[in-house]
């Protein structure tokens, strides 16, 4: 589940140009890959359309090889069987509310756990969001469950797609090696890791309950945190936090460049040129101080934020009141996150009184 892997480690005797014109690739394609999912997702009007780019930023930093065939066509597949599993959760959620709350934690429990344990990392992402984003859609409105699962359906598969077309467009350097994966966490690890993930998510869950369809941007912002959580690293806690403000100020510039002419085209272009500018950052070619987990959450938070602008500016909403709200909402999360992260983190460290 880390993102450390986003960056792979150049092998030995390997030349440094060779390393770096590989990682370069990896983020043209990123960024290539996300706009590609941007238009068609809003070109053909689906339903929650952001949710498409914001996969296709996980899967392509996820993986740097196109998925054969059949797997291409079975990953959806197991990703809406297992993201329906949200689907028997709201039946408890609706009459037994407790009961279903803490199912919905045990659920999210065992899928972080699973992706730390050396499980699919994106399977594990995807059964999290899954559950958290379909059993509160359900609560309101089982048309809306049912969109949510096919968003994410439609979003893996497209994404899938978009990956094959980036490699054939822009081919490894020969002689590449796949990137490492990630290590392992050992059990006791994973299981503090996934349920500090748990609590990061728990209460954005809890809070779209109240308002499901107005809240879903949200439980999607806590599931990228959580994402962001299941590492050791030092200073993962207050990186949740910087990513986010990173992710709005991105969101702002964005939206002024946008602004002077506004098309879907230019959209997608600018969307485009945001992703590089990350990805460069996220893959190591221009190093910074910051981690991989730190970008890539930053570009899940500014694809998140145009969306819904986006969507305000279509419905004749105030887009900079709307904006204001839902970054304020996205710092609450983070915050939240935060702290919860070093309180739990000090716990475990605190020596056991005897």
């Amino acid at each position: 589940m880390s993102t450390e892997s986003a960056e792979p480690a150049e092998p030995a005797g390997r030349p440094i140009s060779a390393a770096i014109a590989a990682r370069s690739r990896r983020a043209l394609r990123l960024a290539i890959g996300t706009g590609l999912c941007l238009a068609v997702s809003y070109g053909f009007q689906w339903p929650i359309p952001m949710v498409a780019p914001v996969l296709a930023v996980f899967l392509f930093a996820s993986v740097d090889r196109p998925l054969p065939a059949k797997a291409g066509v079975a990953l959806p597949v197991l990703v809406m069987a297992t993201t329906g599993s949200g689907l028997l959760l709201i039946p408890f959620l609706l009459h037994a509310a407790l009961s279903g709350v803490l199912m919905v934690a045990l659920g999210l429990f065992l899928a972080f756990r699973y992706g730390l344990r050396g499980g699919n990392g994106m399977v594990s992402t995807f059964v999290v969001a899954g559950i958290a984003l379909i059993s509160a859609a359900g609560t309101a409105d089982m048309g809306l469950a049912i969109s949510v699962i096919g968003a994410l359906a439609r979003g893996l598969l497209l994404g899938v797609l978009a990956m094959a077309v980036c490699h054939w467009l822009i081919p490894d350097v020969a002689g590449s090696r796949p990137a490492p994966k990630g290590p392992v966490s050992a059990a006791a690890d994973a299981d503090w890791m996934a349920w500090r993930a748990t609590l990061v998510v728990m209460p954005a869950f809890l809070l779209a309950l109240t308002d499901p369809a107005g809240y879903l941007p949200i439980v999607m912002k806590a599931v990228s945190l959580g994402r962001q959580s299941c590492t050791t690293a030092r200073g993962a806690a207050t990186e949740l936090m910087s990513s986010t403000l990173m992710g709005g100020l991105l969101a702002i510039l964005f939206w002024f460049a946008l602004s002077l002419f506004v098309d879907l085209w230019m959209y997608v272009l600018w969307t485009i040129l945001f992703s590089l500018v990350v990805a460069r950052r996220l893959y190591a070619i221009r190093p910074t101080r910051a981690t991989p987990g730190f970008w890539l959450n930053s570009l899940v938070t500014m694809i998140i934020l145009l969306g819904q602008s986006v969507e305000d500016s279509a419905a004749g909403k105030d887009v900079y009141q709307a904006f204001a709200v839902r970054m304020a909402l996205f710092i609450g999360v983070s915050l939240y996150a935060m702290l919860m992260l070093r309180w739990i983190d000090v716990r475990r460290a605190a020596p056991a009184t005897p």
